[in-house]
């Protein structure tokens, strides 16, 4: 591709995603996948006509980039706007109070231009300095601030607010949404509202074949039983039974007892009236039930044959559970019926949707101590006091706990890196707050960035970077309130290495995650440092050239970790490779690292890369990018002065980290694409593991590869990862790979390769 080349987005992923959302709605009948459907079919739109530029950091024409779009799976930017939103209730009713000079074409820009006026700016002050607002898409902040710079005496910063805001004042909302409690702040962080919470309980509901039993043993047992008595009672001598599979006893249908054909009547007429289907094995054509119904129903018209059916159905049902009123049978249907009177995940459920009932809706739970303890009398739900919780549902009621994060991983609230990412922007924006002295300005600086956190990123080619948080006119206004100090820059530095130690500590088998990459990256701003941060690129979208950032990581890679066991493994370059002159390529005036690049590139030929450019091909070379960067363990461990806690700990986390590989490669892959992820992941948690086990004492490394042998012998894949742990011990004893990757016998372990990877080659099938 020549230089003067742009990248553009093909619809042909945009089709199959649309397909797979058609198919899932006609297979499933998933409403959910309507949702899917809308949003493919508007991308499609879209792209055909040009009104999306999918790729591009602006990707709808004629929108700024700080608008906050509509973003489906990957990417892609369905055109829509998050911030144009029908009128709420409240709205509706304010705007039938409004004035009729009020100026506007549309119901929402008459709003939003009533809150320019004074009796508009008085009541989002009033709501700015009680808290009762909140932001819930960055747009809602923006009238805020406007209002926030008038009474502050900031009116030109105000002005050139208005004058961003004002093309698309008759479409997007730019108010917040009022609330009658404050929003609370601190140092604990929730994983969801007790709205959200409360939303997926309601969802738990009772299996079907559950309530199928359930109904089963309330009601259709308690009518067998009645009508098994009622042609019981029809019977001349002893009661038919079973043996050795032939009917002995007496015959029905000899005798009919007074009121027999009342009692015949009344069952009928119970069965009649339940209501729902016959369930469990009565359901069944020719079961026991079915038969003696079908003969009740016509008991004037019997032949011999119905009559030595209902004889052996008789003779069935005594033999197995006892004749009706005996104690097998009574113990047995006693026993059934205190199982479908046990208490069920849906009614505990309820239990606990009451309970959070008490809690502020867009709040959280300062203790799970009430919610989770134990039903008691005072709980309304028909649930048996004393009945415990099930883990389940307080794991659910749990994402709503305000705690510090590294509680919450404890607790395994929050299970993995990408989780943790989602809740650090409570915390960063605090943080990123804490230099603003004017509390009101600070509150609303805080909620505006979290709610940009949670915009969704965009697909970009032609290395274009996300929009960023400064970008927005209002948050760029709300800097005027800013002072920044020494303090604050303490503290943001504190945090910075608290949240890094977390995630390599607690997930050190996996890499730091986009989400938390970027909020790592605010923090690092935030903190006075310039740390070259870089984020997994996904394979599908690679464009073969890398930023400058990337080659600044690997200098600090290839300086911090010369003479080590991760750079003996991989190979590392020294210090002078990467630097050489920059270059700027004149097209997009961005630095690409063209030296990084180029070596990533002839790196990648170790996994057979292909002359021509492939999905795998860009995977080694991405792979090759991570491992010459550490993916960001080098810089961090390094730039924030954390080598001494990693080295503590170093041979911990090492060990942790080879047992999830061991453990993730004897787990059965459901196809062959999910055996290559499997492997994937594996190789990239091994590459974590040698970086952590590199700050570990040469009798630590040497006892933690001994005992990785071991266990992979003890789980049984030797016979097709031994290469890799040979690999290993070979560095170890001084040996270095060849140009293949191999060393006596022993693979360098990688998780991409062109061609089938040599770990699958050597294991065989192993799909389930």
């Amino acid at each position: 591709m020549s230089e003067d080349q742009t990248h553009t987005a093909s619809p042909g992923y945009a089709t199959g995603q649309l397909a797979r959302a058609l198919a899932r709605l006609v297979e499933s009948g998933d409403q959910g996948a309507l949702r899917k459907i809308r949003q493919w079919e508007a991308v499609l739109a879209g792209m055909t006509s040009g009104n999306l530029t999918v790729g591009s950091r602006t990707p709808v024409a004629g929108t700024p980039a700080w608008v906050t779009l509509e973003v489906a799976h990957g990417g892609f930017a369905t055109g829509e706007y998050l911030a144009e939103v029908p009128l709420t209730d409240d709205e509706t009713a304010k705007l039938l109070r409004l004035p009729d000079d009020v100026p506007g074409e549309t119901d929402r820009e008459r709003l939003n231009l009533w809150y320019l006026g004074d009796a508009g700016q008085a009541e989002l002050l009033a709501a700015l300095r009680t808290g009762h607002y909140r932001v819930d898409v960055p747009e809602d902040a923006a009238l805020a601030v406007v209002a926030l710079l008038l009474d502050r005496g900031f009116a030109e910063q105000a002005l050139d607010l208005v004058a961003e805001l004002r093309p698309l004042a008759h479409r997007l909302r730019f108010t917040p949404r009022f609330e009658p409690v404050a929003r609370t702040s601190g140092t604990a962080v929730r994983l969801a509202t007790v709205s959200e919470v409360t939303g997926s309980l309601r969802e738990v509901v009772m299996p079907q074949q559950i309530a199928a039993m359930r109904t089963t043993l309330s009601v259709w047992n308690p009518l067998y039983d009645r009508l098994v008595a009622l042609w019981c009672e029809t019977v001349d001598g002893d009661l038919p039974y079973l043996e050795a599979g032939s009917v002995r006893g007496g015959w029905p249908c000899r005798r009919q007892p007074e009121g027999w054909a009342d009692r015949r009547a009344h069952w009928l007429a119970d069965y009649a009236s339940a209501d729902r289907p016959v369930s469990g094995r009565h359901a069944h054509p020719r079961s026991n039930f079915a038969r003696l119904h079908a003969a009740l129903r016509n008991s004037d018209t019997l032949s011999a044959r119905d009559v030595g059916w209902v004889r052996r159905a008789i003779a069935n049902t005594v033999t197995k559970a006892g004749a009706p009123g005996s104690t097998q049978r009574s113990q047995l249907r006693d026993t059934q019926a205190a199982v479908a009177a046990l208490p069920t995940n849906e009614g505990l459920a309820g239990v606990l949707i009451d309970r959070l009932g008490r809690y502020p809706a867009d709040g959280g739970l300062s203790s799970l101590d009430r919610i989770a303890a134990d039903v008691s009398d005072q709980d309304t739900r028909d649930v048996p006091a004393g009945t415990p919780i099930p883990v389940a549902l307080r794991d659910k009621a749990a994402r709503a706990l305000e705690a510090p994060a590294d509680e919450l991983v404890r607790r395994g609230v929050i299970p993995s890196g990408e989780v943790l990412a989602t809740v650090l922007p409570q915390l960063t924006s605090r943080l990123m707050s804490s230099g603003i002295e004017d509390p009101v300005a600070a509150g609303l600086y805080e909620q505006t960035y979290t709610a940009f956190r949670r915009r969704r990123s965009l697909l970009l080619l032609n290395l274009e970077h996300q929009v960023r948080f400064s970008e927005l006119p209002w948050a760029r206004a709300l800097s005027v309130f800013r002072v920044s100090t020494r303090d604050e820059t303490a503290a943001v530095r504190r945090a910075l290495r608290q949240v890094t130690m977390l995630a390599i500590t607690e997930f050190p088998h996996a890499i730091l995650p986009n989400p938390l990459v970027a909020e790592l990256g605010a923090l690092t701003g935030r903190a006075g440092l310039k740390l070259p941060l870089v984020e997994e690129v996904a394979a599908d979208i690679f464009m073969g050239r890398f930023t400058r950032k990337w080659q600044d990581a690997a200098l600090v890679a290839s300086r911090t970790m010369a003479g080590t066991l991760y750079s003996d493994y991989y190979d590392l370059p020294g210090e002078s490779t990467w630097t050489g002159e920059r270059k700027t390529t004149w097209w997009n005036r961005r630095r690409t690292a063209d030296v990084f690049g180029e070596l990533c590139e002839r790196r990648a030929r170790e996994a057979g890369l292909p002359k021509w450019r492939s999905t795998a091909g860009n995977g080694a070379i991405i792979e090759q990018s991570q491992i010459l960067t550490t993916h960001n363990l080098a810089v961090l461990v390094t730039e924030l002065d954390l080598a001494d806690q990693v080295r503590e700990r170093a041979g911990e986390l090492a060990w942790h980290t080879f047992d999830w590989v061991v453990r993730r490669l004897t787990q059965p892959a459901d196809s062959g694409h999910a055996a290559l992820i499997q492997v994937k992941n594996a190789a990239y948690a091994w590459r974590q593991a040698i970086f952590l086990l590199s700050f570990a004492t040469p009798e630590q490394q040497k006892a933690t590869v001994r005992k990785l042998g071991t266990h992979v012998h003890d789980v049984g894949i030797d016979s097709w990862f031994r290469p890799a742990v040979r690999g290993l011990s070979g560095v170890l004893r001084g040996e270095r790979f060849d140009s293949a990757g191999t060393v006596h016998g022993g693979k360098r372990f990688l998780g991409w390769a062109v061609g089938e990877h040599w770990a699958l080659s050597a294991r065989g099938p192993a799909v389930r």
